[in-house]
């Protein structure tokens, strides 16, 4: 089961979920499963809503909740940068259910290396030194899949993508993950894919908000509504449309906090 395969939510949805572990290093309790549906079986990851920690800057909904709209959304829009993703029972009561993105070790998207070793057209974020004060940088990839979650992360005002949740699936495609703090109604945009800031947003990423903008005037405000409060709903209108109107990356808040703490 390949996250393009068209039949995954349904599959997601009836399977069988058996617990084989948990990932420990994240923040709220996040399972790793095997689901099995009509013979067929995968690996998924499950987080159930009991195991959230409250958020005093994401007092409404779940996180569980806002996974599942990350997901709506990137579907919208035509794109498939987020793993298929649902709202469903678990072993441990309701909780997001996402599947699992094989990824090869090495092959990854966002690094943090030496200056000389910075591979042709990545695009650095942050210089600094190492432990041991050597020289670093922060990059990531100008693969063209990159360019659209960098856009698609200002839709979704993702407050979280570290390096760590950009993955380079070994079919090809790359995947975005952890989208439990997103789509809140007031700007929180932190990630590590700033290497565009400033410039014009690619063709494809500008059709990709059309569709969406249309479809959020269509059964997608409904959809989103089950899990985000009005306001939120509003404001991902709002920022879609500003972003048509101004077809540009945004540049980071000198003000703010940019980029999540860990980048990874």
């Amino acid at each position: 089961m390949l996250p393009t395969d068209p039949d995954a939510g349904e599959f997601l949805l009836r399977g069988s979920i058996e617990v084989e572990g948990r990932l420990v290093d994240a923040s709220n309790a996040t399972l790793f499963c095997e689901i099995e549906a009509a013979g067929v079986s995968a690996k998924c990851v499950y987080k159930p809503v009991r195991g959230e920690r409250p958020l005093w800057d994401f007092p409404d909904g779940t996180l569980a909740g806002r996974e599942v709209s990350a997901y709506l959304v990137t579907r919208a829009a035509g794109l498939a940068l987020v793993p298929p993703t649902v709202l469903r029972p678990g072993p441990f009561g309701p909780g997001m259910v996402q599947l699992w993105v094989e990824t090869k070790e090495g092959d990854d998207l966002v690094d943090v290396i030496a200056p000389e070793d910075l591979p042709p057209g990545w695009r650095p974020i942050l210089r600094a030194h190492d432990r041991f004060g050597e020289p670093a940088v922060l990059a990531h990839s100008d693969s063209p899949a990159v360019a659209l979650m960098a856009a698609l992360d200002v839709v979704l005002n993702n407050a979280d993508r570290k390096g760590g949740h950009v993955l380079h699936g070994t079919d090809g495609g790359v995947y975005g993950v952890d989208h439990g703090i997103c789509l809140h109604s007031e700007n929180k945009l932190r990630t590590v894919l700033w290497g565009w800031a400033g410039e014009a947003l690619p063709d494809e990423a500008v059709a990709a908000l059309h569709t969406l903008d249309a479809a959020l005037k269509g059964d997608l405000a409904e959809d989103l509504a089950e899990h985000l409060t009005r306001a939120e709903v509003d404001a991902l209108r709002s920022r879609t449309a500003a972003l048509l109107a101004a077809p540009v990356y945004p540049t980071p808040d000198a003000d703010g906090r940019p980029i999540p703490w860990p980048a990874f």
